[in-house]
């Protein structure tokens, strides 16, 4: 029904913006992400809908671009994921690091949202993880692609599973691994990570 709004931003705090269009003011439950692509009050602003309907009620959730509407979409997908649950999350997570998240089966980042749980969150791994690809060019493919990588069987798995014990999550691991040669010894390979995640 509502692909976007375009108006002035009459108001924007954390989990909420209200665009006019037309004289009408339409608010819309925001993550954090969206919040801060926000511009100043009283100026122009776009936003993506999603128009979640229900019984009693009709929200209208709004996204900063198509990539996070897409996410979102495709958590709210997910067995036990409603859409504050899904904003919730992309709050925590903006969409390329949820999908490298995903991808690497990094439970304990996606768990991080408020009122997401440790089974919610591998839930979402398990749903997701197969479904990336639909997204295309709108997720990080070439980091979605070396997590995947970091995270196949060998040398790159150990030195991964090492630098988690090292207190690194399993995507910040993951994807430093997976820049790397995996052919490479397992020690060559966390030194060479260890190098990539210091400069971060």
């Amino acid at each position: 029904m509502f692909y976007s709004l375009q108006g002035e931003l009459a108001l924007s705090r954390p989990g909420m913006a209200v665009i006019v269009c037309g004289g009408v003011g339409y608010k819309c439950y925001i993550s954090d992400t969206t919040l801060g692509a926000l511009p100043k009050m009283g100026q122009n602003a776009f936003l993506y809908t999603y128009l979640a309907v229900r019984e009693d009620a009709m929200d209208l959730y709004g996204f900063a671009d198509e990539q996070e509407l897409e996410f979102f979409k495709l958590l709210i997908s997910v067995s036990g994921i409603g859409p504050k649950a899904g904003l919730a999350i992309l709050s925590e997570l903006a969409p390329d690091r949820l999908a490298v998240a995903i991808a690497a089966g990094d439970a304990k980042a996606i768990a991080r949202a408020k009122g997401v749980g440790g089974k919610t969150a591998q839930r979402v791994i398990i749903e997701l993880q197969g479904k990336l690809g639909v997204l295309g060019e709108t997720v990080a493919t070439e980091q979605v692609a070396a997590v995947g990588a970091a995270n196949a069987s060998g040398n790159a798995a150990d030195a991964v599973e090492a630098l988690t014990a090292f207190g690194y999550s399993k995507s910040e691991a993951s994807l430093a691994v997976g820049r790397l040669d995996g052919t490479l010894p397992t020690e060559t390979l966390i030194k060479e990570a260890l190098k990539a995640l210091s400069r971060l």
